[in-house]
């Protein structure tokens, strides 16, 4: 697929969109070279990424944005310009919870006040949880 030539703006709106968080100077200052953006990934790693000023529409060449894919933003082409153009961050290889699944919290709460076993409550829907809970919030049983 052929993408437009990509520019500070992206790569700005990219970060935005992922949640990147800016990350100031050892002085609390602005730099006025470039803005560094950092992003915690959910296996620990911390990826950085710098925005040259002016952060306009000023284009990347070929070697700086493939730099900048590989090297920074850790990502492809095609998840930039998917994330750019429609607002959804790319996966990252998250996991994601089934659909129906308990949450960590009903579960241990379910678990550990209400004395269900890893078995029974592996079996229940979502439902069900949230009612046995709701039997135990109002009875205490």
């Amino acid at each position: 697929m052929s993408y437009p030539a990509p520019t500070r703006r992206d790569h700005l709106r990219f970060c935005e969109i992922e949640g990147w968080a800016i990350v100031q100077s050892s002085t609390g200052k602005r730099s006025t070279l470039h803005e560094t953006y950092e992003l915690e990934l959910p296996d620990g790693r911390v990826l950085r990424t710098r925005i040259y000023r002016p952060l306009d529409r000023t284009g990347y060449g070929a070697d700086l944005w493939s730099h900048i894919l590989r090297d920074q933003l850790q990502t492809s082409s095609d998840e930039i310009w998917q994330c750019v153009r429609t607002g959804e961050p790319p996966a990252r290889g998250a996991l994601r919870a089934p659909q129906g699944a308990i949450p960590a919290d009903l579960a241990h709460l379910l678990k550990s006040r209400v004395g269900l076993s890893d078995d029974q409550i592996a079996t229940m829907s979502m439902q069900a949880a949230v009612e046995r809970a709701q039997q135990y919030w109002m009875t205490g049983k």
